[in-house]
């Protein structure tokens, strides 16, 4: 068995196709069935049922592909494991970032691998905990920053603190409630509210601080995994955006009693049983930064 017929293997798993994969790997067709029968043969099973022209993997052929692309993803960091990195270092990134970090990481990153690493390729995902989290495992992601407080604890995923946030109820400049010393959250629940999806521990410190009433279900009138979008809403209305306060710096902060004490507290995941792709120390060291 090599990486070569691996990588094979997982090549035509996702082309569908024999034709398409060996397209995709610049090797004829008979080749290709060479390698991947001979894989077979050692394995001792079938990776692939054949259904005419159209092919499916057996359920050992998935069993076996999810192994497969950890060998070979190991082996491509221990190729570059040795690399120093510099202008002319190539690769790339997919990091998944839930709406607050987002907010707050992309640009800074985009500029930081604009001017350091121009050659690499750097996709965003924006998405809630709970898909980051899915798309983490099945690695369509390497790495993702959310706050910590709406993930599950699992033995399989590796969490980095990186810093805490003041959460806290903001409004525009000139809002009924703006310049006011102290309000009481009755006096707030007078406006639509808006928030991104809350934890359940946001939404416990929530109605131990104010009641039944301000359990996200209840209290909460607009949601949006997108937060540029809910403090645009904030910016043109009476609505009071409940969001971290570094989110929104040109926004009122609103003077609760009594006061919220929130804070989100942002990490950097990945999986714990995969070796640390070439650039994840330089995320993790410049987040850090960015959120501290």
């Amino acid at each position: 068995m090599t990486l070569i017929q691996l990588r094979h293997f997982a090549t035509l798993a996702k082309a569908g196709s024999f034709v398409k994969a060996s397209d995709l790997l610049h090797i004829t067709q008979p080749a290709l069935s060479r390698s991947i029968k001979s894989l077979e043969e050692e394995l001792g099973q079938l990776l692939f049922d054949r259904v005419g022209r159209r092919i499916e993997l057996t359920p050992f052929g998935r069993e076996t592909l999810q192994r497969a692309e950890l060998l070979i993803e190991d082996a491509e960091l221990l190729r570059h494991g040795g690399r120093v990195l510099d202008s002319k270092a190539r690769g790339r990134l997919r990091l998944g970032l839930s709406s607050g970090p987002g907010m707050m990481l992309t640009t800074p990153l985009m500029a930081h691998f604009a001017q350091h690493f121009p050659e690499v390729h750097i996709d965003f995902v924006r998405a809630n905990t709970e898909t980051l989290t899915q798309m983490l495992r099945d690695r369509q992601i390497d790495a993702m920053v959310v706050d910590i407080r709406s993930l599950r604890p699992a033995a399989d995923l590796r969490v980095d603190h990186l810093s805490e946030m003041k959460g806290c109820f903001m409004v525009r400049q000139g809002h009924p409630l703006a310049n006011r010393t102290r309000i009481r959250f009755d006096q707030l629940q007078k406006f639509p509210i808006a928030s991104t999806p809350l934890s359940d521990e946001l939404a416990r410190i929530l109605v131990e601080r104010y009641g039944e009433k301000a359990h996200p279900q209840v209290l909460v009138k607009y949601t949006s995994d997108e937060i540029a979008h809910l403090i645009s809403v904030t910016e043109r209305t009476d609505t009071v955006l409940l969001a971290i306060r570094a989110a929104a710096p040109a926004l009122h902060e609103v003077p609760v009693y009594p006061p919220l004490d929130a804070n989100a507290r942002f990490g950097h995941i990945t999986l714990a049983h995969k070796s640390e792709g070439l650039y994840i120390p330089v995320l993790r060291s410049l987040m850090s930064s960015v959120l501290h």
